[in-house]
């Protein structure tokens, strides 16, 4: 009883944040309704039993995303003036439902996504009330399933991607 209060508590919060997000003018406060809105998603990650995921969700999106984020606001010419109102928010709406309502309707299809042939999912079951690090750690980085090249390429992009930041902040200081 006290999960399922805990998920809800959480999901009002995350839909919240994200609207926030959305209709908010002033960049900072948005990206701090960002932060809050990933934070609540780490918490329906707990309350699911997902702590991997739970923790991925807090270090990789509140911990460097949203800093990415603030980082970028703190750097933008007349970021204290606001958003300005663009021609296309009417159009980005309507986009926006369209998309959302395709996701919702191929999300609620009657498909078995336990029938997928392309991943073979066999051995990677967890006991509920345990720790799901182990079994998605070994699922991942196996040499049958190949995910270790994935995830150093995408450090070693991460990476360049900082020094890059880093070097145009220095240049944007010199002059």
């Amino acid at each position: 009883m006290g999960v399922d209060i805990a998920f809800w508590i959480f999901a009002i919060v995350a839909v919240g944040a994200a609207l926030a997000v959305v209709a908010i003018k002033d960049l900072f406060r948005a990206a701090l309704c960002l932060i809050v809105c990933f934070l609540s998603v780490a918490g329906l990650f707990i309350t699911l039993n997902a702590d991997l995921l739970a923790g991925l969700q807090v270090l990789v999106y509140v911990g460097a995303i949203a800093l990415l984020i603030l980082f970028g606001v703190m750097m933008t010419k007349d970021a204290y003036k606001g958003n300005r109102f663009s021609k296309m928010a009417i159009p980005a709406l309507i986009l926006s439902v369209i998309l959302m309502g395709t996701m919702i309707a191929s999300v609620s299809d009657k498909h078995d996504f336990a029938s997928n042939p392309t991943v073979d999912m066999e051995g990677a079951e967890v006991p509920e009330d345990s720790s799901t690090a182990g079994p998605i750690g070994q699922f991942l980085f196996t040499k049958d399933n190949g995910y270790l090249l994935a995830f150093e390429i995408t450090g070693v992009l991460l990476l360049a991607a900082v020094i890059g930041a880093m070097v145009l902040a220095r240049e944007r200081e010199k002059k």
